[in-house]
């Protein structure tokens, strides 16, 4: 059976849509440092291997995204192995109107965002990771207190990301609002959105269903550091 796009997300994005913002070669690509953690392998041949950790700098942390688990390991790094599952949009579920106001977030934001996205911990989130998609939030007082974004993108896919909210203002609805906008203007481009959760992420997974989204595959999220 053909491989799906979304078996391998990180390599098909950083090949395609995305292939401006890494750096690596035919073998392996990684996304810029100050963007995001992903690497990926051209395939499971020892030159691709070699190419991947020659990716992984002293004292970085980065990470594969892939659907099969037989993948070997790569030369020279530590690895430690996370399930994941990815889901995607099959039947996006109506929502009531936003009872606060949403709005865009631009690199003005940046620093709060990361700030946000450092506390709360959605995933992996560095300095300019707002830069890979549109991102938009919720403010109150002057203060960011909920956002959602895009992270990675391939043909006719592209990920929700970077959901997250101050613990002091959760159980008001804001990440599904948010994540209806994000998803909503996906759909509207003619694409199809999906997401990844760590397996272990039931109170997220059961939002992300509510929302139309459904189990597609599990993932294996290898981190990968050089000692």
């Amino acid at each position: 059976m053909p491989e799906h796009p979304l078996d391998r997300p990180a390599w098909n994005a950083l090949t395609t849509r995305q292939a401006h913002l890494a750096d690596g070669d035919a073998r392996a690509v990684r996304l810029k440092a100050d963007y995001g953690m992903f690497v990926a392998a051209a395939d499971r041949s020892p030159g691709s291997l070699a190419a991947l950790a020659a990716l992984v700098r002293a004292g970085d942390e980065v990470g594969t995204v892939e659907a099969a688990r037989d993948w070997p390991p790569v030369p020279g790094v530590v690895s430690d192995i996370h399930s994941v599952v990815q889901m995607v949009v099959t039947r996006p579920a109506a929502g009531t109107p936003a009872r606060f106001e949403i709005v865009d977030l631009t690199d003005a934001d940046g620093p709060e965002m990361l700030a946000l996205a450092t506390l709360t911990r959605p995933g992996p989130f560095r300095s300019r990771t707002h830069q890979l998609g549109d991102f938009v939030g919720v403010k109150e007082s002057g203060r960011l207190i909920a956002m959602a974004g895009e992270r990675l993108r391939l043909p006719g896919f592209t990920e929700v990301s970077g959901v997250c909210t101050l613990p002091e203002h959760r159980g008001r609805g804001l990440a599904g609002a948010l994540m209806r906008v994000v998803m909503g203007r996906i759909v509207a481009r003619g694409e199809t959105p999906f997401l990844h959760a760590y397996a272990s992420n039931t109170g997220a997974i059961g939002l992300y269903e509510m929302l139309g989204f459904d189990h597609r595959c599990d993932i294996v999220f290898t981190v990968l550091t050089r000692p």
